[in-house]
Order: structure tokens, then C-alpha cells, then sequence
């Protein structure tokens, strides 16, 4: 009773018409061509729900993601890549052929389904996000997607909120830290503490594109007038600007496994952050040229080593450690500690400042050059397919 098509099938493949039983395998392909038809009208209906359901999701799933949806939707529908391969310079186009020749000959019902599953996926993880967001944590500031601002204690601690690209800087992370140092700067904390070190430098394809320069030198300048002791906490490899403004921080705190490196000529690209003059003041201009000319990357110990760093935890009581000392740290006289930080940084303001403004310009001068285009071109396709 549960299955009555089927077992009408049955029936009529049961006897041959002179009443005799015919072989089983006679009756397999009738059976098996009902169940893939019922099967592929199911398919066809998730597929179908999981289009409306992806038009409700309201945070951004992420560039890798939507690739992903993307070629699966296209094999879905149109079957296995047969578009022309776009030129290297069309990078968006590039990386959309890309994701959908990946699939090869994935069947259509398949590629629905993965669709489906995936849409499944993004819809439960955002419904749980937003079950988290009904009880959020005590002193959570509202209004950020790529980050977690709490002032508890008095620490206001910036953290980097986009594991699902390894919290690369996009666009929006770059506004959300700026608005974040603004209030920090601003509210009754004693110190700011910025953490969830896992960075990616300011260009980096589809995260990033070209960064408009005004918004680099306003994010660096925000650096450079802090009015509060800035604490970076680096727990992963950092790259690129993310290691430029350490030197613009009152003090760096690593782990043991973190690792610093700014690969800037391999990508056509040069200094940012205050990097050119605040790094030679540093670890001497040697060092500071092996890493901004020739692209060393620095272990922790080498960075603590040379200045960069001021002291380098073991990683399995890092949070432990570091966080002991920053509640010790935000227990001292607040104004003391504001005043004491500007009289250190006061005389330099300036001269930080127009180092800030003309490293803008060169690095937009790098980022038209055909050597800065043609350099990232060969790291993308030296990078391994999605």
C-alpha cells in the first residue's frame, strides 16, 4: 500500500501473455525507470525551493560560496561547462569558469542536488547565527558583520569575524575598523585590544580588488591618532597590511605559531601602513629591507627578535597568558595612560602622516603599472583551483 505505482508495475511485468513468468530482470528496467523519474522530480522541487530560500538568506555567504553556487546552478541547468575560457585580466569571469569547469561531467540531477544541500547548509548555519544574536554577549557593541566589539572590563576588544575567508580584510572590514577605533577611541575603556589575527594583504582578487585609496589612508590614520595604548594579539599567520600597522601599535603580543610576512614586490606592490619609515626605526633598515623588498617572512621569535613583536607566547596558554596581562593592563590609571601614550607619539604624528599619504600614492601608482597587474595574474594562477 505504501508504494502502489510500483506494485502496479510489478503486476503488469509478473507473467509473460502465454502465462508464463518471465525472467526477474524483466521487470528491473520498468521499476528502476519509475524510481529515477520519481527521483528526479524531487530533485527538480529542492532545486527549485533551495532558489527561493537562497533570495531570503541576508548575510553575504562569501565570494568562494557564491562561486560554488554558481557552477553548480550553471551545471544544474546547462549541464557541464561549455562556455569559452575568459582572458587572465578578466578575473571575476575567470574565476566563474573556473568554479564551473571544476565540476567536469557531474550529472545535472547530481549537481542539483549539491546545490540544494549547499543552500540547506548557509540557511541552518544563518538561522543558528541568529539564535546566537538573540542572547548576544555582555558589552557587545550592535551594528558590525565582520567583526566582535565588546567593552568589558575595561577593554574594548576588536575581533575579526569572517573565519569563512580566514578573516581576510574586504571592503566592509576596513569601515567596520574604523568605526570601531572611532568608539573605542571615544568610550570610558582603558585600552583597546585588536585580535583574530588571521589577515590577507589589501588586494587579493575576488576579497578585495582595487581598495580606493582614500579609505587606506583613512584606515592607517586611525592608527596613527589612537588616543588609547593599542594592543595587537597575533595568534596566526598575519600578512601584508596586518603587519604593517603593528608598528603603529603600542604593543604586539604572538603566539608561537604565528608568522609575519609581507610579500609586496612579488606582487608588483609596495609598503603600506607606515611600513617604509616606522620598520627601519624598528629592526634597522637591513632587516627592514629583507622583509618589505625581498618578501622574508618572519617566524614569531624572529619578529620578537627584531622588534616587531614584544613578547612570544607557547600557542596552548597564549588566550590564557595574554589575557591576564591585558586585565592587569586595563586596571591602571586610565588618563595616565592616555596622556603618557600621546607625549610617545605626539612628536610623529606629523611626519606619520605624510609617510601614510605617500605611500597611498605610490601604491596607487603600482596598483595601474602593467608589472603590478601582470604579477597578480601569475599568483592567481599559480593559486589551486576552487
Amino acid at each position: 500500500m505504501a508504494f502502489p505505482a510500483l506494485t502496479f508495475v510489478r503486476r503488469l511485468c509478473w507473467r509473460s501473455p502465454c502465462g508464463t513468468r518471465p525472467p526477474q530482470a524483466v521487470c528491473i528496467p520498468a521499476i528502476h525507470l519509475h524510481v529515477t523519474a520519481a527521483t528526479m522530480q524531487v530533485s527538480q522541487k529542492d532545486f527549485q525551493k533551495a532558489q527561493e530560500q537562497l533570495k531570503l538568506l541576508k548575510k553575504d555567504p562569501g565570494n568562494e560560496t557564491k562561486l560554488k553556487l554558481y557552477a553548480l546552478f550553471k551545471q544544474a541547468t546547462e549541464g557541464p561547462c561549455n562556455a569559452p575560457k575568459p582572458g587572465m585580466l578578466d578575473f571575476v569571469k575567470k574565476a566563474k569558469w573556473d568554479a564551473w569547469n571544476s565540476l567536469g561531467n557531474l550529472s545535472q540531477d547530481d549537481a542539483r542536488q549539491k546545490y540544494a544541500d549547499l543552500v540547506s547548509s548557509l540557511v541552518s548555519a544563518e538561522s543558528a547565527s541568529q539564535k546566537k544574536e538573540a542572547t548576544p554577549e555582555e558589552g557587545r557593541h550592535d551594528g558590525y558583520e565582520t567583526l566582535i566589539v565588546t567593552t568589558k572590563n575595561n577593554i574594548t576588544k576588536i575581533m575579526f569575524n569572517r573565519p569563512d575567508r580566514k578573516n581576510a580584510i574586504n571592503h566592509q572590514m576596513y569601515r567596520e575598523i574604523i568605526k570601531a577605533l572611532e568608539e573605542a577611541g571615544k568610550n570610558d575603556s582603558t585600552i583597546a585590544v585588536i585580535t583574530g589575527m588571521f589577515y590577507i594583504i589589501p588586494w587579493s582578487g575576488t576579497d578585495m580588488k582595487y581598495l580606493p585609496v582614500f579609505r587606506l589612508r583613512e584606515f592607517v590614520g586611525h592608527f596613527i591618532d589612537f588616543p588609547k595604548p593599542l594592543i595587537a594579539v597575533v595568534n596566526g599567520p598575519a600578512i601584508g597590511i596586518s603587519v604593517t600597522v603593528l608598528g603603529l601599535c603600542d604593543l604586539v603580543y604572538a603566539s608561537d605559531r604565528a608568522t609575519f610576512h609581507c610579500p609586496f614586490s612579488k606582487l608588483g606592490q609596495s609598503p603600506e601602513g607606515c611600513s617604509s619609515y616606522l620598520f627601519p626605526k624598528i629592526m634597522g633598515l637591513a632587516k627592514a629591507s629583507e622583509m618589505l623588498l625581498f618578501n622574508k617572512k618572519l617566524t614569531a621569535a624572529e619578529a620578537c627578535a627584531q622588534g616587531l613583536v614584544t613578547e612570544v607566547f607557547p600557542d596552548n596558554s597564549f588566550q590564557k597568558e595574554v589575557w591576564a596581562r591585558l586585565q592587569a593592563y586595563a586596571s591602571l590609571p586610565k588618563n595616565s595612560l592616555a596622556v603618557s601614550k600621546q607625549l610617545l607619539r605626539s612628536l610623529e604624528k606629523e611626519k606619520l602622516h605624510a609617510v601614510n599619504s605617500r605611500e597611498c600614492e605610490v601604491l596607487t601608482e603600482r596598483w595601474l603599472s602593467d608589472e603590478c597587474v601582470n604579477a597578480i595574474v601569475s599568483f592567481f594562477q599559480r593559486k589551486p583551483r576552487l
